[in-house]
């Protein structure tokens, strides 16, 4: 009698869907970002797209931990695996280990189907080897959920979310030398070596390990109001808000999805990282009455958005060369009519000699301030990428600089840690230009306090990540920001 062959086993929408996100960041094809907020996630039910937001995260955020977990149980520990495989094995572990809510045998089989219906049949048997004694290796642990102060951003809102630290790894000793405690501490929070080595050197060891915790949380949801009619509306939806850390129009989200309202929906109020939101209003400057603004790398336009609700009766112009980001930029911006012009153009590229009043050089970066938001980051960032990005900013930087009229203002920022494009950047421009000067940035905080956008409160904390050189520096994790260096620049 011949044996029926056995059905595939069904795979869940959400497990799909993360699956299928993972396979293609690891093609490098997208940014998770995108992927998450792209029509396949959008189309599953609130629950499973939660979930398999969580799952793609998480994996993300822990994934070298995991892979370390993985590579331990393999019978050749070392072997290389297939892209698929390894994606079905740190779904499941990831599941396994940090993750309070989820079955280990719904983990575990979905997993090994995966690797099945993506052509692995033979190495679905390892898969299912490898989980099963995962699973009874750390069934003992306890795994508490661990969850960042401040309310849960609607991309990363699943209860079963992953814990900051999971238990069941171990964390290494307390070792002697510096690349030793960077090796501890790269194991123990999952972030690149090389990369937690030069946190230490810059920042010390406690910064660095509340750069790295930082990295693997959820990032808090922070909104801007704008006025009290809006915030009472929120209220009304059931949006719980708290103040903000630094800025008197800013609000932390505690509880609600503010995605789901009227209010965000007709863009009356918008998500935006409180750092982020401080950038634009160091740039704004309304007491300056500046009758021309430049923001040379607009888009998406948050910092845009406070430059014209600062200054009502300035004309902008606002910059970007990718074509569907401009289109996107356009789109969002319309409704200030001929207040702002939308211009596709090349942020290295001069803008005129001296024709804008205050010019706002927010500039393509690593990205290493935003790990927790966009942790894929880690995986494809190099050594040699600064460098690169360096010299770009630079010649970004040195067309902003000369776009600026004389008495006039410029703001550079990025939301990167790394001194190469940071301090680094603005000291090599400055150093060839005798008409301009750097601006302490306690100065502008001062302005900001007196005009009550900055909190007494939020002024104080913001004098303490000033710089003695007198650059502004956001660390991840100080201020419930996520990481930035700003540095404002006069034209004399």
């Amino acid at each position: 009698m011949r044996q029926k062959k056995a059905r595939p086993q069904t795979i869940s929408p959400a497990r799909k869907s993360a699956f299928d996100v993972l396979m293609a960041v690891e093609r490098g094809s997208a940014h998770v970002d995108d992927l998450l907020r792209g029509s396949a996630v959008s189309a599953l039910s609130d629950a499973d797209r939660n979930l398999a937001t969580a799952l793609v995260l998480g994996v993300l955020r822990w994934q070298i931990r995991l892979d370390a977990e993985i590579q331990n149980l393999l019978s050749r520990p070392g072997a290389k695996l297939d892209a698929p495989v390894r994606i079905a094995l740190r779904l499941a572990a990831f599941q396994l280990l940090n993750m309070d809510r989820i079955p280990p045998h719904a983990a575990i089989d979905e997993s090994v189907e995966l690797a099945k219906q993506a052509g692995h049949q033979f190495a679905s048997r390892m898969v299912n080897a490898v989980l099963r004694k995962m699973a009874a290796e750390h069934s003992a642990f306890p795994r508490k959920q661990q969850v960042p102060s401040g309310a849960k951003a609607p991309i990363d809102s699943d209860p079963m979310t992953a814990r900051a630290k999971p238990g069941p790894f171990k964390a290494a000793s307390s070792l002697e030398n510096a690349s030793s405690v960077a090796a501890e501490l790269a194991q123990e929070w999952a972030h690149p070596a090389w990369l937690v080595e030069r946190w230490i050197a810059f920042y010390g060891e406690d910064a660095a390990r509340s750069i790295c915790r930082h990295g693997q949380m959820q990032p808090v949801q922070a909104v801007r109001i704008e006025n009290a009619a809006v915030e009472a509306e929120l209220a009304d939806a059931g949006i719980r808000l708290a103040p903000g850390e630094l800025l008197s129009s800013a609000r932390i989200v505690v509880a609600g999805d503010v995605t789901a309202t009227a209010a965000f929906r007709e863009a009356r109020v918008r998500l935006q990282d409180e750092g982020s939101q401080l950038i634009g209003e160091i740039a704004a400057d309304p007491e300056r009455r500046a009758a021309s603004m430049l923001d040379v790398c607009a888009a998406p336009g948050g910092k845009t958005l406070i430059l014209a609700q600062r200054n009502p009766q300035t004309k902008i112009v606002a910059c970007e060369w990718n074509a569907q980001r401009l289109a996107r930029l356009r789109e969002r911006m319309a409704f200030l009519a001929d207040r702002l012009e939308c211009r596709r153009a090349d942020a290295a590229a001069a803008a005129g000699d001296s024709a804008y009043d205050v010019v706002l050089a927010d500039v393509p970066c690593s990205g290493t301030g935003t790990l927790g938001r966009n942790p894929e980051i880690r995986h494809r960032l190099h050594g040699e990428d600064l460098t690169r990005q360096a010299e770009r900013q630079k010649a970004i930087l040195r067309a902003a600089v000369t776009a600026v009229r004389r008495g006039g203002r410029l703001v550079y920022s990025t939301c990167s840690l790394e001194p190469e494009e940071n301090e680094q950047v603005v000291a090599a421009v400055l150093a060839a230009r005798a008409d301009a000067r750097l601006i302490p940035a306690r100065d502008r905080i001062d302005e900001l306090r007196r005009g009550g956008i900055v909190t007494e409160a939020g002024a104080d904390r913001l004098h303490a990540c000033a710089t003695r050189e007198g650059y502004l520096r956001l660390l991840p994790g100080v201020l419930g920001t996520d990481g930035f260096f700003v540095a404002v620049i006069e034209r004399n």
